[in-house]
């Protein structure tokens, strides 16, 4: 008998994300008016596309790393939401008559709105060093600190998410952020649970 796909053991975000995908486009394409360069939906949408790269990549070291199924599981799931969304960004970009990549440092669209971490960083990123040791780590090591960075990556892409709800009326991208906040909210969650069940503890959280 043959089992059943993994990712089907975490139905939060695959289905979902391919829903909400064809919901925004067909907003965007009703809507009149475009974002400026500088706008914040200009702004969120490039850098949650970085934020979004990372996630996925990490996301396929960790998967390609281990034999414990329920993080390959995880793993999946993140990379084919993550994905997903990061087109979206890119699509709106696009329709808008903006660059995929600006001039300005990263997060400048949140300056003076709640965003209080070092300029030009977005919340939550691993470092060079970060994800060099996360390449060399093996076995419940390499899942343990998978975990870790990928709870304080969610962390930070729930923070951007909520800077847009603040600064943007723009229907599409406020629920784009919103699914952000809520989807990511639920994998920090399990996240923790996992951690915990592997004898890991969460690094200190960066949301307020």
């Amino acid at each position: 008998m043959m089992n059943s796909p993994p990712f089907r053991l975490f139905p939060i975000l695959g289905v979902v994300a391919v829903l909400v995908a064809a919901t925004l486009i067909v907003v965007t394409l009703s809507r009149s008016g475009t974002p400026g360069e500088l706008s914040p939906e200009a702004g969120f949408s490039r850098d949650m596309a970085v934020h979004h790269a990372q996630a996925v990549d990490m996301s396929f070291v960790a998967r390609d790393a281990s034999t414990d199924q329920e993080l390959r599981t995880l793993a999946y799931d993140i990379i084919n939401t993550q994905s997903t969304q990061r087109g979206i960004f890119m699509g709106w970009l696009d329709q808008w008559g903006l660059p995929q990549s600006s001039t300005q440092p990263p997060m400048t669209w949140m300056a003076g709105h709640g965003h209080d971490g070092p300029p030009g960083v977005m919340p939550g990123m691993a470092s060079p060093e970060e994800l060099a040791k996360l390449r060399a780590a093996t076995g419940d090591a390499s899942a343990v600190l998978f975990l870790q960075l990928m709870i304080r990556h969610h962390e930070g892409g729930v923070d951007m998410a909520r800077g847009l709800l603040k600064l943007s009326s723009r229907s599409e991208v406020r629920t784009m952020a919103q699914h952000i906040v809520d989807g990511q909210s639920a994998e920090i969650t399990l996240m923790k649970g996992m951690l915990q069940a592997r004898g890991g503890q969460p690094l200190p959280s960066i949301l307020k």
